[in-house]
């Protein structure tokens, strides 16, 4: 199916939409341009008064926004009404910091006076993905709008309610017309629009495929791209951790979101002479956990997004078992009911050439590893492709400096889940991506730095 609305709790195709022409495309990049060149002239005072009232939209429609959420992606409630929160949350951020981030930075050198100076660069793509769908927008949109560049928003076909919610926020909230639109179009519409001269740059949250093909085309136009791919996240407990912290703390890291984050914990890696104990801790955890109706407060744990990756994930778990994984809990469809369920999920003895060892699981489902010590630990946590996030567990803080400095990651987190923070700047390296989003590093993704000499 195209663009459509389609509840995976029920599998019920609920609103079909019509990708828009490319005429409609022309029209739309031509507003943008136009609209770039009065809007980057706009103060900083002005986008910092729309984006705060976006901010108030936000929080005044989060009922509303989560429920179309997880009507079209199937995330619990509870967790998409949070993740409003944050979209108001980072809009405040930037209305509050771009003003510090974008003055000019004065440097020494032999002429009278030397600066740089921060200017938008234009009409930006945004490619986003279903898991967080309001979020992953918001998080660029907010830093773009604020330096000046007004954006164009491709978003996953499965959330196009979500997609036109961004755009009307906006909208409301005062920002110019053209500032930010949403385009309801395919997949193969994608590099049309960044081999136009008009768009100087874009932005992708989604797989590696999708990066890749994205990356390869900006290339032969010579734009810049910033990419945020999957990830299979390591989770480190050793000896001197925490336990219980640990494990309560697992159980957040690898489920929210049904499972469906880059950045879930997905490789859990114990020393030994702990792993029983959160091992039985944790199956304990996910036992307890309620699998429903999405739109149900206390649900824990809702549908896969679509049929496809339901089927995906199964097959992963069941080659990973073929080849001599143990599954403790959960392993199969859940299939006495309708829609994209698949239940909470442990496997263990994990061999290297299966799915378990070297795939991104995103779902449910908990891969447990034990090694001997530290040393084990690092090297398994970086045997992987992926770069995104770490999180490690020791109170020893030789340990901690050791697992800061020696794991291969965009971002670690000592004792926590590894979340984004518009505080903090967030991203992976090797294939989970390049560049940054979120903080004063985010925002510099998409500025032209100029450097400015006076004799």
């Amino acid at each position: 199916m195209g663009i459509a609305t389609v509840n995976p709790a029920t599998g019920e195709t609920v609103k079909i939409f019509e990708p828009i022409t490319v005429d409609e495309i022309e029209v739309k990049l031509a507003l943008a341009e136009t609209t770039f060149r009065q809007y980057r002239k706009i103060s900083l005072e002005q986008r910092s008064q729309w984006l705060k009232a976006a901010a108030d939209i936000l929080e005044r429609d989060q009922q509303k926004l989560g429920e179309i959420m997880t009507l079209e992606m199937g995330k619990p409630i509870k967790g998409a009404i949070a993740e409003a929160k944050k979209c108001a949350l980072v809009c405040r951020y930037y209305a509050d910091n771009a003003a510090e981030f974008l003055k000019d930075v004065e440097a020494q050198t032999d002429a009278s006076r030397s600066f740089i100076r921060y200017q938008p660069l234009g009409v930006i793509l945004a490619v986003m993905p279903w898991n967080f769908p309001l979020w992953q927008v918001f998080r660029f949109a907010a830093p773009a709008l604020m330096a000046g560049n007004v954006g164009i928003l491709k978003h996953a076909s499965n959330v196009p309610q979500c997609a036109l919610a961004v755009e009307a926020i906006l909208a409301e909230a005062g920002f110019p017309a053209g500032c930010f639109q949403t385009f309801l179009i395919g997949a193969s519409e994608v590099e049309s629009i960044i081999n136009d001269p008009r768009v100087k740059a874009a932005t992708l949250t989604g797989s590696e495929p999708a990066g890749a093909s994205l990356a390869s085309a900006a290339g032969k136009q010579i734009k810049k791209t910033v990419l945020e791919l999957g990830g299979s996240d390591p989770f480190i407990v050793l000896e001197s951790a925490d336990i219980e912290a640990a494990a309560t703390t697992a159980v957040t890291a690898r489920m929210l979101n049904n499972g469906q984050s880059c950045i879930a914990a997905k490789r859990f890696i114990l020393a030994e002479s702990i792993a029983d104990e959160f091992q039985a801790l944790l199956l304990e955890k996910f036992k307890a956990l309620k699998v429903g109706d999405p739109m149900e407060e206390d649900t824990d744990i809702g549908p896969l997004a679509n049929a496809s990756m339901l089927l995906e994930l199964n097959q992963q778990v069941q080659e990973t078992v073929t080849k001599g994984g143990t599954i403790l809990l959960g392993g199969h469809i859940i299939s006495d009911r309708p829609g994209y369920f698949y239940p909470p999920t442990i496997l263990t003895d994990i061999p290297v050439d299966s799915p378990g060892y070297y795939d991104e699981f995103f779902g449910p489902v908990a891969l447990l590893f034990r090694v001997k010590d530290i040393d084990q630990a690092i090297e398994l946590a970086n045997d992987t492709i992926f770069g995104l996030g770490a999180s490690a567990w020791t109170n020893d803080s030789a340990e901690q400096d050791r697992l800061i400095e020696d794991i291969e990651a965009g971002c670690v987190f000592i004792n926590g889940m590894v979340k984004s923070d518009p505080r903090l700047p967030f991203g992976g390296i090797k294939r989970s991506g390049y560049g940054r989003e979120l903080s004063i590093e985010g925002m510099q993704e998409f500025l032209n730095v100029k450097t400015v000499w006076i004799k």
